[in-house]
């Protein structure tokens, strides 16, 4: 299965939106396909035996709309060409490229000039091929697309004024005697009607022309049955135009009182207020996609690298796997890789959400973006381009934007039936005022006023603008969210299963205790760590990393002798020194009362005793342990809090195991679980009808990521466990758990409340248009403050998503 995102073009409502899911749904061969109208992509996951990104694109087309490629034409020097083969040759390599869409080059001035789309080949791929073929590309000082367009919200602006100079003197025209204004003779409704008709038209048609696209697209939708929000503005605009012209042919014909009943002033007004509902609608858009695009500027443009021997600047797309890269304070790292020089302190916070810049020593890993803070150092480039942690990033929280959370479903289906719907009323509730004997240009304020109260913009909006700003808000405090069910199905968990070592606990074995009988510590700790020095279990470096960290000397052995499953016999200063389990100590009939009391209560606490006997006689225990994350207890304090259940599974004893439980505040244990059963115990939770939701960090926790309604991963294990997940955590804060919580609930509640306004929006505005008021003698709609209206559910709704942006996580 390949799965692709493609941005649509020509969608102006969520009708559009339905009708290009469904064309794309009937291929053969696609699994599923969802439109995201606020972000205007298709997300589609597809058989590539039965079918290619063409017959896709061939689909959207087929149903009237386009598919926008991220095409640019750049220009590059090559260097090394000496005959016109030699241009040929480089044509041919580039043009061969995924992605190039032609490919030209001028020998006279050394240049090749590629279209290309960006979202499938880089200059990295362009120059590997070139170089590849024997000769050098050298990107311009100034590398720009030959083709600058304008942004959409920038052509709306324009559209909108140039439709606002042309509709306030027709509202003059047409409304000023309300306000006692006075005309001259020549366009004065009763002495010139004629004249006072066709001013009107004459400015109403600028403003048409200016929104062309609501006719282009509606009628085009409605001759393919599948009308939208353009179908019903360019009907109700028509309508009033059309019988304007009807107005003007009767007072020609000398009824001079249609001079009062034209309607032209009503189009231009829905035109131009609809417009500007379009541009403080894109601007919102852009608004919610902000995180995408703060995290897109993140990367430095150059980096400084060192080929042989010389130090150099180059492009951050020319960095390869491999290259040595040097870093500055104060500079930010270009890409990925591992320290091999220096040290120093990076401000990881872009990425991560964490504060506190985070120590780098040589053998370090590295992320490129993040901020060298006092060192200088060299590292090797070990991912670079579209590899890179932040590349990974931007393209996770993009496909997470463009997913649709299954709330959205409702609204899916409520719109797709919408606009025909609503046409129909709008007929049937015209004819019905003439039949109950109201004038033609009574239905005909009725018939338009219905068409243009009816928004399905807002309810396309509700959910992707909330989903957008959600999964956003959870890239900047380092909670990334792989989609809109993620995003939804979180707040509903009612049950959350840690995995204990690397996620509940640090991951790593400390000395946590050191009792001695008749020695120092420092003594017992020096002999055991020098016992220990060429062992290479995990307790045993956890000794001789706490000797080292309290610069202990180690002594040299001078013999050494492994006991498989119970310790290790070295010799020290010609004393025999014994370091292990109680089962040695046991064996060499060592007397062990004078220390069983503390044995007892350390093996109570979930600790591993490490006996430590010199000479035949028991001289201390050092204790060793995984020790529980400083926010472990935070955490599922804060669960709870929230009436979330949370349970512990380990493969660890079950004592070792109560104890961990016991001093964070686990509800359910589940110890001594084999790898392979965690997601069979996850299932049994499962079962008893509620969400569950499981966080690890390991290659064993996988199996029961995928099993659990929503897997979390801990950022910092394995690219396994976090392929599994629904959610990663970029830290290993537990406390992020909860963030992500929040968020699915501050979301979930935001998608509640725009669904809310657009749906009670058109069940409150259509029976209003349709004249309801006025059967009890009430106001009959305007539709001038009926467009007004319709353009401003979608901004309000939008509006209201954009609100997520002032979330806070209180840790």
């Amino acid at each position: 299965m390949n799965k692709k995102a493609l941005k649509i073009e020509g969608m102006t409502c969520s009708a559009c939106a339905n009708r290009v899911e469904r064309v794309v749904k009937k291929l053969d061969g696609v699994d599923s396909a969802n439109v995201n109208f606020a972000t205007e992509t298709l997300s589609v996951e597809f058989d590539e035996t039965k079918l290619n990104n063409e017959n896709i694109e061939a689909a959207v087309v087929k149903a009237g709309y386009g598919v926008k490629k991220n095409l640019k034409t750049y220009t590059f020097k090559v260097e090394g060409m000496t005959c016109s083969a030699c241009a040929n040759r480089v044509e041919r390599v580039t043009g061969k490229l995924n992605g190039v869409q032609s490919s030209a080059v001028n020998f006279a001035t050394e240049k090749l000039t590629l279209n290309i789309n960006e979202d499938e080949v880089g200059y990295a791929e362009i120059k590997a091929v070139v170089d590849k073929a024997g000769y050098k590309l050298v990107k311009d000082e100034e590398q720009v697309a030959t083709e600058k367009k304008l942004e959409e919200s920038q052509i709306l602006l324009i559209r909108f004024i140039v439709s606002l100079i042309f509709t306030a003197p027709l509202l003059i025209i047409t409304m000023g005697h309300m306000l006692g204004m006075p005309l001259p003779h020549i366009i004065d409704s009763m002495m010139n009607p004629l004249n006072f008709a066709i001013v009107q038209v004459v400015l109403t048609l600028p403003v048409m022309i200016m929104g062309y696209k609501f006719y282009r697209i509606g009628i085009k939708n409605l001759f393919k049955l599948s009308p939208n929000m353009d179908s019903l503005i360019a009907i109700s605009t028509l309508a009033a135009f059309i019988y304007g012209l009807f107005g003007i042919y009767k007072i020609n014909s000398g009824e001079t009182e249609y001079a009062m009943h034209l309607y032209f002033e009503s189009a231009a007004v829905i035109l131009t207020l609809i417009t500007l509902g379009k541009y403080l609608e894109a601007i919102s858009k852009g608004k919610t996609s902000q995180a995408i695009k703060a995290l897109m500027k993140l990367a430095p443009k150059t980096a400084v690298v060192v080929r042989n021997n010389n130090e150099i600047v180059v492009p951050v797309e020319e960095v390869v796997v491999g290259d040595m890269v040097l870093v500055k304070p104060g500079e930010k790292l270009p890409v990925d890789g591992s320290v091999i020089e220096g040290s120093t302190a990076i401000d990881e916070s872009m990425l991560t959400g964490e504060s506190i810049p985070v120590e780098k020593s040589i053998g370090s890993n590295v992320i490129g973006a993040s901020i060298n803070k006092t060192g200088f150092i060299k590292y090797k480039a070990t991912k670079v381009g579209k590899d890179t942690a932040l590349a990974q990033i931007v393209k996770l929280v993009e496909e997470a934007q463009g997913s649709k959370a299954p709330i959205a479903k409702l609204a899916d289906i409520i719109s797709a039936y919408f606009v025909p719907t609503v046409i129909m009323l709008a007929i049937i509730a015209s004819i019905s005022w003439l039949v109950a004997g109201e004038t033609p240009v009574f239905a005909l304020t009725i018939f338009i006023a219905v068409l243009v109260i009816a928004c399905p913009c807002a309810l396309g909006l509700a959910t992707p603008t909330a989903i957008m700003v959600g999964t956003g808000k959870g890239a900047e405090n380092g909670v990334l969210i792989k989609g809109g069910e993620a995003l939804e199905i979180t707040h509903q968990i009612k049950t959350i299963v840690f995995d204990k070592t690397g996620t509940i606990t640090e991951g790593k074995p400390v000395i946590t205790d050191i009792v001695t009988n008749g020695i120092s510590e420092s003594e017992i700790l020096t002999l055991a760590a020098s016992a220990e020095k060429g062992s290479e279990h995990p307790l045993g470096e956890a000794i001789v990393k706490g000797a080292e960290e309290k610069k202990l000397e180690l002594k040299a052995i001078e013999e050494f002798n492994a006991i498989p499953g119970h310790g290790i016999e070295v010799k020290i200063d010609e004393k025999v020194i014994l370091v292990g389990n109680k089962k040695l100590i046991n064996e060499k009939n060592i007397d062990i009362s004078v220390l069983s009391e503390e044995s007892d209560r350390l093996a109570a606490e979930g600790k591993t005793p490490m006996y430590i006997a010199v000479d035949e006689i028991l001289r201390g225990i050092v204790a060793v342990a995984d020790t529980v994350k400083p926010s472990s207890k935070k955490a599922i304090e804060a669960l709870h809090e929230m009436g979330i259940k949370v349970a512990m599974i380990t493969g660890d004893n079950k004592k070792t195991a109560d104890a961990i439980a016991k001093q964070v505040g686990i509800d359910i244990v589940l110890a001594e679980v084999l790898p392979e059963d965690k997601a069979n115990e996850v299932k049994k939770l499962q079962g008893k009808n509620q969400k569950v939701s499981m966080v690890g960090d390991g290659i064993n926790d996988a199996p029961a990521l995928a099993q659990a309604d929503i897997g979390i991963a801990i950022g910092s294990g394995t690219d396994v466990a976090i392929e599994s997940a629904d959610i990663v955590l970029m830290r290993s804060d537990l406390m992020d758990v909860i963030a992500a919580i929040k968020l699915s609930r501050a979301t979930i509640k935001n998608i509640k409340q725009n669904l809310f306004w657009a749906f009670g929006y058109n069940v409150l505005g259509i029976p209003v248009a349709m004249g309801i008021l006025h059967i009890f003698g009430g106001p009959l709609l305007n539709p001038m403050i009926a467009a007004a209206a319709m353009s401003l559910s979608s901004v309000s709704v939008l509006t209201n998503a954009l609100r997520l942006r002032k979330f806070t996580v209180n840790k």
